[in-house]
């Protein structure tokens, strides 16, 4: 029998909150009891709220002596049980890859936030830029799979953080949130509610018979169990190429069974993984592609487009790697062309050419450290769709 309560519903939290803001808030809220990190301009204000609200909850936060150590403080973390993070711009983003790429061979589930800002080098740490987003999927040496996600609003800030420490948790893999300093630094007004069960996803640890396990031995699902510290489970953790042991090896069968499930175990959860959103895709004749601030100047442009008689329409990726390119192919599917707006020199252009190959794709490209206008994307929708009429 289904009993439904007659307690009313309770009442949604409504806070003004900085992007920032929401991914510590976030982060409490999805279990996370480890941070550590070290100030970096625009994601500074996510290490200090999180020094505030870790001991709220029994959590550790430590400022460490520098980026490297920070990522390998969170990997120690994780491999001890806790969930685990660690937030940075550019120049940090860039000192954490080799560490980043440890934790994805080794399979050690953790969250790294990049708050994009002007680069490259030390660059302009109060500029925003969108010229991470290749970084964020190859920035560390080898073949390895990453989950990366680009949210674009406050609110969107806290779900996405959320599902950053599901995803890690669930597939053993370091997540990426990935967002410009505009959406880090704005404030909006945000209902957060109770959409998401605090801590609602544990990994899947080890069980059964201490000798029989093997760190690295996965059943069906491609997931190997993580041993639980004290439980007893012997484990061996290296970056060196292994096998189902912990080992190292450099046997052939061995180091292609395992990087082939290293990849399986994301390529065979696109569904679970994937997630997008389009915005009058169905009839456009131009589709615009772009994440973050240049996505949220794109709803505005594709409006202004409308009431003038131009049919746009928007496709934002919100999982950007793995690149959604099933929806994208469907949302573009009647289009004449496809423009591309972004803070960088063409580096999400690059990967929507890759999917629509011989389609028409046009990029529309500022790195001046200035965000881009829906004026100039709705001159630039105007101007294609002359092109190709």
């Amino acid at each position: 029998m289904n009993v439904v309560s007659a307690m009313p519903a309770p009442a949604a939290d409504v806070r003004l909150l900085s992007g920032n803001h929401a991914c510590a808030l976030a982060a409490t809220a999805a279990g996370c009891r480890f941070f550590a990190g070290y100030p970096i301009t625009p994601s500074s204000e996510i290490a200090e709220r999180l020094s505030l609200e870790l001991p709220k909850v029994d959590g550790v936060f430590v400022q460490m002596e520098d980026e490297i150590a920070a990522m390998a403080a969170v990997i120690g973390a994780s491999m001890g049980g806790l969930k685990s993070m660690t937030a940075t711009s550019g120049p940090g983003f860039s000192l954490k890859q080799e560490n980043l790429g440890y934790a994805a061979g080794a399979e050690i589930p953790c969250v790294i936030v990049n708050v994009m800002r002007g680069g490259p080098s030390t660059g302009m740490p109060t500029r925003p830029s969108q010229a991470d987003i290749m970084q964020a999927r190859w920035g560390s040496h080898g073949d390895y799979p990453l989950i990366a996600l680009a949210p674009a609003s406050v609110r969107e800030i806290y779900d996405e953080t959320i599902r950053a420490f599901d995803l890690a948790e669930l597939y053993r893999t370091p997540v990426v949130l990935l967002y410009d300093q505009v959406i880090a630094q704005l404030s909006e007004t945000v209902a957060l509610g109770a959409a998401h069960p605090r801590g609602r996803v544990e990994r899947k640890w080890a069980s059964g018979p201490a000798a029989d396990y093997k760190p690295y031995a996965a059943d069906g699902d491609a997931i190997p169990a993580m041993p639980l510290p004290g439980a007893g489970y012997r484990t061996h953790t290296t970056g060196l190429t292994h096998a189902e042991d912990g080992f190292p090896t450099q046997n052939p069968e061995a180091v292609t069974r395992n990087l082939s499930r290293l990849f399986s175990k994301l390529d065979g959860r696109r569904d679970a993984i994937d997630s997008w959103e389009t915005i009058h895709c169905e009839d456009a004749e131009i589709v615009i592609v772009a994440i973050g601030i240049s996505a949220r100047a794109a709803m505005r442009a594709i409006e202004e487009c409308r009431a003038k008689g131009v049919r746009a329409g928007l496709f934002r990726p919100v999982t950007l790697w793995p690149f959604p390119q099933a929806a994208l192919r469907e949302a573009a599917a009647k289009a004449k062309a496809v423009l591309v707006p972004e803070m960088n020199t063409g580096q999400l252009r690059l990967e929507v050419e890759r999917v629509l190959a011989g389609a028409p794709v046009k990029g529309l490209n500022l790195f001046s450290g200035e965000a881009i206008a829906p004026a100039q994307i709705a001159a630039s929708i105007t101007a294609l769709a002359k092109e190709v009429r």
